[in-house]
């Protein structure tokens, strides 16, 4: 048995051990990595390690870190009372103004990751506030930066036009642009019916006046963090219903809910620092995230005592471990492996649906980038035969390969997970995992039909 598909086996056996036998996936798939790289590739330590997503965890810590400070002293509730005061009390609009704010800032150049670390916790927290699902509004947001994701102007437009422009592949930006644009459409209103947004609607308008309305009776006021009596969840002045959803413990004044104080004004600064130090002057989310979270535990570190525990610990083992894995995969040469073998079949349709799956499968662990980068080149040769459209292939290719990012394991799902107050951490993660499959096994067959099978180009 080759050490390609050995290593491939030993990460199917670690999704089975810690689905039924609830270990760490995380600690598991090190310990894979130790193993398979030690054994089958031939690694040492500092060649298993070159794997570890430092970036992400960085990420994921800091970006944690800062919101749960801006929770903490009820920056996130000023902003979800003036997203529902911006359109109207409408709660059913508000995950899709999450999925436009998210298209559009990775269609002006945003990178994927860093417009989903931005709106995220935001609407998370919103989705907290008012019992909408975690997964319509986490799948929102990431739908929406894969939206926007391949404008000509964006990261992974310019990425994959560079890359068809380089193979001399005949290409299309708008083409690309738009049929990414139409598919996380499509799956967004899919998501949206299906995880509750219709009930949404039914609800009709909520009041979003300070003094009886959205955002007045908020979990995480100043108040709620210092009462004695009373529950408290994870975040402090929450309860759990039996369904899991937080309600606000109504007991402070209302007119202190929604009110800016000197340490939520300093909070909305050090967003907005995040936001343009990461559009605007290209510095490291997570780095920066970090900067921001310490100043203000700095000045107000009553508001921070329990942020460090309030970073997902768990969700960054998990998404960590399995990265580092999928790293030893890429050093061993197994998904190039795979993908030449899918390449090398002869029939250029069927080669063409297994390349969108590979990218799909891949791209749930691992880079977008670097799959697009390491497998389009790789369907070249069938393409020169003119059998199928290479502006379809490319197209339906980018968009398996981007459209999974739902996934826990991959950066923008991490993100969602990690960023969602008040929930069962473990549940949305099996949630999140269960669609991310879903997304797997459906979307490239259904773009290879559409985009691939009538020959796009």
């Amino acid at each position: 048995m080759s050490p390609e598909l050995i290593s491939i086996l030993v990460l199917a056996v670690v999704f089975v051990i810690a689905t039924t036998r609830s270990i760490n996936m995380g600690a598991l798939a090190f310990a894979a990595a130790f193993a398979v790289g030690t054994l089958a590739a031939g690694l040492d330590a500092d060649g298993i390690f070159a794997g570890f997503p430092g970036d992400l965890f960085v990420v994921l810590v800091g970006v944690t870190y800062l919101f749960a400070i801006a929770r903490a002293n009820g920056t996130t509730d000023w902003l979800v009372h003036a997203s529902v005061r911006l359109v109207r009390g409408r709660v059913a609009l508000i995950p899709w103004v999450m999925f436009a704010l998210t298209a559009a800032l990775t269609a002006i150049g945003a990178v994927s990751p860093a417009a989903v670390a931005i709106v995220a916790p935001l609407a998370l927290s919103f989705a907290a506030r008012y019992g909408i699902s975690p997964l319509l509004m986490g799948a929102m947001v990431v739908h929406g930066a894969q939206g926007g994701g391949f404008s000509p102007i964006s990261i992974y437009g310019s990425i994959v036009n560079g890359i068809v422009e380089r193979e001399k592949l005949p290409g299309n930006e708008v083409t690309l642009f738009l049929a990414s644009l139409i598919v996380n459409v499509v799956i967004a209103a899919v998501v949206f019916v299906l995880c509750g947004g219709l009930k949404l609607w039914a609800r009709g308008s909520v009041p979003t006046n300070p003094d009886g309305g959205a955002g007045a009776e908020g979990p995480h006021g100043p108040d709620s963090r210092h009462r004695p009596d009373g529950p408290r969840g994870a975040e402090g002045g929450t309860s759990a219903s039996p369904s899991g959803t937080a309600t606000a413990v109504a007991t402070r004044p209302a007119e202190t809910g929604v009110r800016l104080t000197p340490a939520r004004v300093t909070t909305l600064v050090a967003l907005a620092a995040l936001v343009v130090a990461v559009l605007v002057l290209d510095l490291d989310a997570g780095l920066t995230a970090i900067t921001l979270a310490v100043v203000l535990s700095a000045v107000w570190p009553e508001d921070s005592r329990t942020a460090v525990g309030q970073i997902a610990w768990p969700t960054v083992l998990v998404i960590c471990g399995v990265l580092t894995y999928v790293g030893v995969l890429e050093e061993m040469g197994t998904i190039t492996w795979a993908g030449e073998g899918v390449s090398g079949i002869g029939v250029p349709l069927l080669s063409a649906v297994l390349l969108c799956y590979i990218g799909a499968i891949v791209s749930a662990f691992a880079s977008s980038v670097g799959i697009m980068g390491a497998l389009i080149p790789l369907a070249v040769p069938f393409l020169a035969q003119g059998e199928i459209g290479a502006v379809g292939m490319v197209a339906a290719f980018a968009v398996s390969a981007t459209v999974v990012d739902v996934s826990p394991f991959s950066t923008n799902g991490a993100l969602v997970l990690a960023a969602a107050p008040d929930v069962d951490r473990e549940r949305f993660f099996r949630q999140l995992m269960a669609y991310g499959g879903i997304v797997v096994a459906v979307v490239p067959a259904v773009v290879w039909l559409v985009m691939v099978v009538p020959g796009w180009g």
